[in-house]
């Protein structure tokens, strides 16, 4: 596993799903008539995604405050742009003193000077506005493939790998444009709508028609557009899969000769690819006529009106730098935004559309009003009821027909040779395997992968831990954990020599210069704070020295869940109130003492962790027991 991934409450990515803030199990009300009746069909693409973002954006109102701190300079640059030059003519000029209008031409120069410090701290900002959106969006997609791959509904990877590498970065560039357009915009008509009322309000008559014309004939086409990128995106997807299923499948198409039906149906596939970008481009024609009248006619108006206007007073600095405004600043913006708007901005709502939908709940969950209820006292907390598991259709089963019952506070030792199970145990038990047959419960009922962070963690051998400080690794599965819960839980399993050489809590964490020991207690500190209701180490210890597992086990049997230990050292099993052998199938369990009496395995592999010299566990092997040697090895 790669270090800074963060595959939720178990260390092996098991089956929980994550959840962003905003997802609904409904993600499509427009697409459900039978639910949402005559609200459903109103509810556009638009407005699905308006529901997603404003929480997003709730999120980053500071971001948004310091770029439009940054933004304001803008707006002073373009106000002084066309005043300045209205008062370089008028005062200026036109008056007879050269040097006031030389001086007001400079100040109108000066204006530009601060853009570039502007320019640096606007996209400053915007990596606080993006980066996040692109992050939430490719743990949607990866949630959902994991969701469709744990329920078995299908082949959802060729279209989860399109939203990870293609349709997020559309999604992240888009909303990237968008925001710096979308911000110049508003900054620089503030500044051009200020200048012209500062030079005349009557300009404001003449130049706001054709703007508000075009930008209602513009805004007309958006939801038109918006269905047009929809399908050609649907068509695009449909495409990639075929080619995903041929490219697995030519030699069975050859030899099903079914190459000339195959040719058809990516000749229809890409027919209606480019039928949605022929559709798509016809409506961008209706795009150019509403760029046409914002930009276009605003200044020829202006001038037609120009008679007019300077009989009824305005001076001819005022129309000069009316004409200022609107070539240099407000017909930019104007066709900025609207391009921005019909081009990115259309693809953008329609990506952001298609992750809307959250990952489908498992076909098994109960109502969400029974979802909410407490188990009942004295419920196990897991229990395997003639559960069997194997590795494929006629495979031989590594479980078979087990029953086991998990008591709160039970500690259970799993042991037995290598390859007899007990890992696939561990994983059933933790939901991260389906069994073939059977059933598991947590707490009563059937498990969940939306339960998994609730009731258990699993840790394995191979611990995970990730580049970041040592407190934000222990406080992975409890964020809101003191320095002081820290502080003992370090005192408890025998963290204070790591936390020592790291220097605090805060010293930044290297996974590869940690010892495999190390990675393990860091792992079972942030176990040790979660407390879950069933903690599973799958020889989870295994780099510890006899002294520091016994010490961890110890501390872990003092909380109040229930723990299964899959025992590599004797120990193990002597210090669990129950021991369950396993050999393939065939299982039994018991006592320690128990078990010595009626397992023969079971006083085989206590031949192989007991020295014959009795000096210490692991440290020598019973002569002559080379067949016990060779099943009890890992």
């Amino acid at each position: 596993m790669k270090a800074g991934r963060a595959p939720g409450r178990d260390e092996q990515a098991p089956g929980a799903r994550p959840r962003q803030a905003g997802q609904r199990h409904d993600a499509r009300p427009a697409r459900d008539g039978k639910r949402h009746g005559a609200r459903g069909r109103r509810d556009t693409s638009l407005r699905r995604v308006g529901r997603e973002a404003r929480p997003f954006l709730r999120a980053r109102t500071g971001a948004i405050l310091r770029l439009a701190g940054w933004s304001l300079l803008e707006f002073a640059q373009t106000f002084l742009g066309g005043f300045g030059v209205a008062r370089a003519l008028d005062d200026g000029f036109l008056a007879g003193r050269p040097t006031t209008g030389l001086l007001w031409l400079a100040v109108a120069a000066a204006a530009v000077l601060p853009s570039v410090p502007a320019a640096r701290g606007v996209f400053g900002r915007l990596a606080d506005l993006v980066e996040p959106l692109r992050d939430g969006l490719v743990r949607r997609a990866v949630s959902r493939a994991l969701s469709g791959a744990l329920d078995r509904a299908g082949d959802v990877s060729t279209r989860s790998l399109s939203q990870v590498t293609h349709q997020s970065e559309i999604a992240r560039d888009g909303w990237a444009g968008l925001v710096l357009t979308l911000r110049s915009f508003v900054f620089t008509a503030a500044g051009a709508v200020t200048g012209l009322l500062a030079l005349s309000p009557a300009l404001l008559l003449i130049v706001l028609p054709p703007l508000l014309l075009g930008a209602a004939l513009f805004l007309a086409t958006l939801p038109p557009m918006a269905a047009r990128q929809r399908d050609y995106l649907a068509a695009d997807e449909a495409y990639a899969a075929h080619a995903g299923r041929l490219a697995a499948s030519v030699r069975d198409i050859a030899a099903a000769g079914a190459a000339e039906r195959t040719v058809t149906e990516s000749r229809t596939l890409a027919e209606a690819q480019l039928a949605a970008s022929r559709s798509l481009a016809r409506w961008s024609g209706v795009r150019v006529l509403a760029l046409a009248v914002c930009g276009r006619f605003p200044p020829l108006l202006l001038l037609l009106g120009a008679p007019w206007l300077l009989r009824n007073g305005l001076t001819p600095g005022a129309l000069v730098g009316a004409l200022t405004y609107l070539a240099q600043a407000l017909a930019p913006a104007v066709q900025a935004l609207m391009t921005m708007l019909g081009t990115a901005g259309g693809r953008l709502v329609v990506v952001l559309d298609r992750f809307t939908d959250a990952p489908p709940p498992p076909a098994d969950d109960p109502p969400p009003a029974r979802e909410a209820a407490p188990p009942h006292r004295g419920t196990p907390v897991a229990e395997l009821h003639e559960v069997s598991f194997a590795y494929g259709p006629g495979a031989q089963p590594v479980l078979d027909r087990l029953s086991l019952t998990i008591e709160a506070g039970e500690h259970l030792a799993v042991v037995g040779p290598s390859g007899s199970g007990k890992s696939t145990l561990a994983a059933v038990l933790a939901g991260t395997e389906r069994p073939t047959g059977g059933a598991v419960r947590w707490r009563g009922r059937p498990v969940r992968p939306a339960d998994a962070t609730a009731v258990r963690v699993l840790l394995p051998q191979h611990a995970y831990v990730f580049s970041g400080s040592l407190r934000d690794n222990l406080r992975y599965h409890r964020p809101g954990a003191r320095d002081r819960e820290i502080a003992a839980m370090a005192d408890t399993l025998g963290l204070d020599p790591l936390l020592s050489r790291l220097g605090s809590l805060d010293a930044a964490v290297e996974p590869d210069r940690l010892s495999q020991g190390e990675r393990q207690l860091i792992a079972l500190g942030r176990a040790y704070l979660a407390a879950p209701p069933l903690l599973i180490l799958d020889e989870a210890t295994s780099r510890l020295d006899p002294a520091a597992e016994t010490r961890v086990e110890h501390a872990f049997g003092a909380l109040p869940g229930a723990l299964v230990v899959v025992a590599h050292r004797l120990s193990s099993a002597r210090r669990a109130g129950r021991t369950l052998v396993m050999d393939g199938p065939r299982t039994q369990c018991g006592t320690h003492g128990e078990l010595l009496d009626s397992c023969a395995l079971y006083r085989d592999l206590a031949g192989l962790w007991e020295p014959a010299d009795g000096r210490g566990e692991g440290s020598g092997r019973r002569e002559g027991n080379g067949r016990g040697a060779e099943r009890g090895r890992g």
